[in-house]
């Protein structure tokens, strides 16, 4: 596993007090298979991809169950921010193949407010902490603005 180094962490205090990374660390918790006292650190630490760690994964592979897990988790965190900011239940719903190809879909009510081709699943990650807060906030704020703009289908 990669280590960061602590001034990287330090510098990252506040974004790890984000609503975002506060669900990351209960799914982690809840289904990652992270033990309780793990510091956020370290539960984080897998997320991270550097390009040299990214180029050293083959570009064919299977995904393991550990990175199945971290996908999940990220994605179920993306759908309870869902819940929180418009009140109702969002439902993630993940199809894979075992080459690492598939969907991630997230449905509120009759609504997909997110729909994600997956591919390379085995790759998952990214550069940094910011920018997969980046990714999750984008992520969120298209969901939330598709169900502003059909609430009644979200309701059903």
């Amino acid at each position: 596993m990669q280590q960061l180094p602590d001034a990287q962490w330090s510098n990252e205090e506040n974004l790890l007090a984000t609503d975002f990374f506060q669900e990351m660390r209960r799914q982690l918790l809840s289904h990652g298979g992270v033990a309780e006292g793990t510091s956020m650190q370290k539960m984080l630490e897998p997320f991270v991809l550097s390009a040299e760690k990214r180029k050293s994964i083959p570009v064919v592979g299977d995904p393991s169950p550990a990175v199945l897990a971290r996908l999940r988790c990220f994605y179920n965190a993306i759908a309870i921010l869902i819940e929180k900011e418009c009140g109702l239940m969002a439902r993630p719903l993940l199809e894979m193949n075992h080459e690492g190809f598939g969907t991630m879909v997230i449905l509120v009510g009759k609504l997909v407010v997110l729909d994600r081709v997956l591919r390379d699943v085995h790759r998952f990650g990214f550069v940094d902490l910011s920018r997969m807060k980046d990714e999750a906030d984008k992520l969120l704020a298209v969901a939330l603005q598709r169900i502003g703009q059909h609430g009644v289908v979200a309701g059903l």
